[in-house]
Order: C-alpha cells, then sequence, then structure tokens
C-alpha cells in the first residue's frame, strides 16, 4: 500500500468517524473531532511498524488527519449555532486546509514518482529526449561538500587505475522485485573474486538510506541478490564493491518502479 493510498484513505476515515460519531448525542464535539482525527493516526502508527516511510511522511499524515478533524468541528459548530450564512473567517480556513491536503499531496507525489511527464518536459525542456530525474548527484550538498568533491574525484581516479570492468544486469523493467546479478573483471577480462558487494537503495535527497542488500558469489567474479523494492516511485540504487575493506568501484543509477 502507498503513501497515497494511506493518505487519502485515512482522510475518509477521519469523515466516516465524525459522521459516525454524531450519533451519540451525548459525546461532547471536541472529542468526538479528537476521536475521528487519533483513531485513523492509530491504525497509521499500527500500519507502518516494521517499514518507517521517513519522518516526513509520518509527520504529513499527522497534519492532515487533525486538520482534517479540526476543520469538521469548527463546520459543526457554526452549523450548530444557526447564525445564517457562513463569516469569512471560517471559510477561509476550510479553504486553507483544503488546499493543504491538496499540496502536501501533490509534493509527496512529486517526492517519491517526479513530475509528470507532459509538466516535466514543457517546465524543463526536453529537446526530443527525457531530462527530468530524481537523481541529486554523488556529493551530498552539505558544508562537508568541498570534501566531499575532493574524496569523491580521488575514488574516481583510483578506479580508473585499477580498471575494473564491471557489468550490471537485472535493472531492466518496472516490477518492485529484480534478481540483480554483478560480473567483476579485471583489466585483463579475468574475473575478480574475494570482494563485498553491496547495493544501496534510498529515496532522491534522502539522508539516510532505505535498505542494504549483501550480494552473494555464485561463481568466480559473478556476485547476485533479490532486491525487493518497498514501493512504487523513483529510487536510487548504488552498487559498492569493496576489497580488503577498501571501496574499489561504486556506482549509482536510477530505478523507476511502477
Amino acid at each position: 500500500m502507498n503513501t497515497m493510498t494511506t493518505l487519502f484513505g485515512g482522510l475518509a476515515a477521519v469523515l466516516v468517524l465524525y459522521a459516525f460519531g454524531g450519533l451519540f448525542r451525548n459525546l461532547p464535539p471536541m472529542l468526538r473531532a479528537v476521536l475521528a482525527g487519533v483513531v485513523p493516526l492509530i491504525a497509521y502508527f499500527a500500519f507502518i511498524v516494521g517499514q518507517w516511510p521517513g519522518l516526513d511522511v509520518v509527520a504529513m499524515h499527522i497534519s492532515v488527519f487533525l486538520a482534517a478533524a479540526l476543520v469538521l468541528h469548527a463546520l459543526n459548530q457554526f452549523r450548530q449555532r444557526g447564525a445564517g450564512r457562513m463569516h469569512w473567517a471560517p471559510r477561509l480556513l476550510t479553504g486553507f486546509f483544503i488546499g493543504l491536503v491538496f499540496l502536501n499531496a501533490a509534493l509527496l507525489q512529486i517526492s517519491t514518482k517526479g513530475l509528470p511527464e507532459p509538466l516535466a518536459s514543457w517546465w524543463l525542456g526536453s529537446e526530443g529526449g527525457p531530462v527530468y530525474s530524481g537523481f541529486s548527484g554523488v556529493v551530498s550538498h552539505s558544508q562537508n561538500a568541498a570534501k566531499a568533491v575532493s574524496s569523491e574525484l580521488n575514488e574516481t581516479y583510483r578506479e580508473s587505475r585499477l580498471g575494473w570492468q564491471v557489468e550490471f544486469s537485472g535493472l531492466e523493467g518496472t516490477g518492485l522485485s529484480r534478481m540483480i546479478q554483478v560480473r567483476v573483471k579485471d583489466r585483463t577480462g579475468l574475473p575478480v573474486d574475494r570482494v563485498e558487494a553491496e547495493l544501496i537503495l534510498q529515496r532522491p535527497g534522502a539522508a539516510t538510506p532505505t535498505l542494504r542488500l549483501p550480494l552473494g558469489a555464485t561463481e568466480a567474479g559473478v556476485y547476485t541478490g533479490s532486491l525487493s523494492l518497498p514501493s512504487t516511485g523513483r529510487w536510487l540504487l548504488e552498487l559498492r564493491i569493496k576489497q580488503n575493506g577498501e571501496v574499489h568501484f561504486h556506482n549509482i543509477q536510477e530505478l523507476i518502479a511502477s
């Protein structure tokens, strides 16, 4: 189940629970709104146990569920007072929270799946080919970026001196499960064994990896593993090959799962 489903499904649950709470006449209005917002949150927290989606995604669910319950409470209180035409302030508040929900959903969609192809082509310019990507670069954007650039250049130089030939297969298609195979040869074409190969999966721009997958040796110079993506959208897959505890090769590729 993806984040869009839990977000709008939970929002629908808030509406249903608030309407159901109206059947109990002795239930205080504020408690009715609190229950309508908190119960879907508790269900969501139980759902994400063992599959943490990130603090930003969790915070978005909290704000949307509680804001929806607050808006429903405000509208119900105004209707019970029978004050005639609604004042512009509650209408503005309602419109703000509705817009907030759709804005959060749009940003979430872009962060995980990227811009829709027609919009990306118009905004970024294509000149006949796709230019939109979730790849944020091999160097993180931080205060230590200058040191990271120097380290990256040194690593690239060592890789060119080493001359390993690395063949990567299994990235084809858009499914969530893929069998990855990496074939490593030295400069002369002979297989390279006794190395540690690892795949690191993360969202574009994420600070920490979502998944680390060690690859096992099946024959001389061949390393395989079964990769299961947690959800659809754009992912960055990094391959690291170590020998004697030192990284001798690394490569980052973008995956798109649907």
